[in-house]
């Protein structure tokens, strides 16, 4: 297989280390919210110390958006001493971080310190788990994510010392597909396209959104632990570009109540022996496809609720569900229609399953893992999915609703017999935990509407 631009093996950075051509290396994995975390490394002595990783605090595991341990967690906790952890290098995920000065930048697995175990409750161990099941099965996964996201003409500082109020979108008017509103915004996208392309991020392509300075930039697809790294890249890529060129990009489900939300939809198939094992020659409505494919899809329907969190770990990310908005409420799948959470398209070698669930917050290991394990379930217990629907399904009211609050997510996913057995009890109780503190942090904090709404007329 070709080499992508900007991949790196550990010989290419040995030799652009000692031409001087990379300086730095980012060594990173990502915490709970999907966001990277690590260290900077200078060129010479990463290159000298490679083999041995390096090390991190374990309480990164266990905090909260603002960086404060959170009390509650068996893995790691105050009594425990809040030890380190093992970082291992991926090599396979290293590459060109072309949007920063020469510096290269390394995905990381996370093992025990003393046991180099992998560290079960780490995104991208869960995803490693879910993919080994397939790979065992004889499957390969590949997948993709579309992500969405709003540019503003406000810097983040600016954002952050105004309250994030009164921020200035970068369009007026509605662009979807528009390319003169498109054009407008060309000093960041076609940046952004052209850092991507140079980091091993491959891109399709990129467009104006429904949302007033909204826009949408694709990656190709690619086998499943690899889109996710590309996911993690494109979206630290795109925030330190917006930064350095003195605007923000917020990558919020929903970050205003009168636009649209942003998603990151989920494409998926299986393959094995170089071949899309989705397709066959079994009617499945107006699609031709293989048993695969239909337990597939019934699996991964019928779990979508149990394992909710992975799709939509905020409490922001529910405010996305909204009835004519774009984004799903019902549980239901359809061929090519935008109305539908799971809308199955392409036909042939080409047929994948798309999941309209996730919002653009999802850490993408999680929800790639949700994905894989709920299809994988559906073939191995043979999941038929219910009849394809026809139509607008936002007007089905007798169709199952996804769960429309964080709490009720977690309280399903905390009792879910399948979430246990797909990730482990251990890992379920941990992300429980983790979510139920997110809903606390929430029903603790005084808002804009309370004050709105109650301030002079209570």
């Amino acid at each position: 297989m070709k080499s992508l631009k900007g991949k790196l093996t550990i010989e290419q950075l040995k030799k652009l280390v000692a031409e001087e051509a990379i300086e730095t290396i980012v060594v990173a994995f990502t915490d709970h919210y999907g966001r990277l975390v690590g260290k900077r490394f200078d060129g010479d002595f990463f290159i000298e110390s490679v083999d041995d990783g390096t090390h991190g605090c374990d309480y990164l595991m266990t905090t909260d958006m603002e960086m404060e341990p959170v009390a509650g967690y068996k893995f790691a906790n105050w009594e425990l001493g809040y030890g380190d952890f093992h970082l291992v290098p991926d090599m396979n995920s290293l590459r060109i971080a072309d949007w920063l000065n020469k510096t290269a930048i390394v995905l990381c697995d996370l093992e025990n310190d003393a046991t180099h175990q992998p560290i079960h409750i780490a995104p991208r161990s869960i995803m490693q788990k879910q993919l080994d099941k397939a790979n065992q099965l004889g499957y390969q996964c590949f997948a993709a994510s579309e992500l969405e996201y709003y540019l503003f003409e406000n810097s983040y500082r600016q954002a952050h010392e105004q309250n994030f109020h009164d921020l200035k979108p970068v369009g007026w008017y509605l662009e979807d597909y528009h390319i003169l509103q498109g054009t407008r915004t060309e000093d960041y996208n076609a940046t952004a396209r052209r850092h991507l392309k140079n980091s091993g991020v491959p891109v399709e392509n990129s467009k104006g959104e429904w949302g007033l300075g909204q826009h949408e930039l694709n990656v190709r697809y690619a086998e499943v632990m690899e889109m996710s790294d590309r996911h993690v890249i494109y979206k630290q890529c795109l925030k330190e570009l917006a930064d350095k060129m003195g605007i923000s990009v917020t990558f919020m489900a929903k970050y205003h109540e009168d636009r649209a939300g942003s998603s990151c939809h989920i494409h998926m198939s299986l393959w094995k022996d170089g071949n899309n094992i989705f397709a066959g020659k079994n009617k499945i409505g107006p699609i031709e496809g293989s048993d695969i494919f239909k337990w597939f899809l019934g699996g991964w329907i019928k779990n979508a609720p149990d394992v909710m969190p992975f799709y939509a770990p905020t409490i922001n990310a529910y405010k996305r569900y909204v009835d004519g908005s774009w984004a799903p409420t019902r549980l239901a799948w359809s061929y090519d229609n935008r109305t539908a959470g799971f809308r199955v398209v392409g036909k042939g070698s080409s047929l994948r399953i798309e999941c309209r669930i996730p919002g653009a917050d999802c850490n993408p290991y999680l929800a790639f893992a949700a994905s894989l394990a709920c299809g994988l379930d559906g073939i191995e217990n043979k999941i038929k999915p219910p009849a394809i629907f026809e139509g607008d399904v936002y007007a089905a009211k007798s169709l199952p609703s996804i769960p429309s609050t964080l709490t009720e997510a977690t309280d399903r996913f905390e009792k879910s017999a399948f979430a246990k057995k797909a990730f482990g009890e251990a890992v379920v109780e941990h992300y429980t935990h983790f979510y139920r503190n997110e809903q606390a942090a929430y029903d603790r904090a005084v808002t804009d509407w309370e004050r709105k709404r109650y301030f002079e007329r209570i």
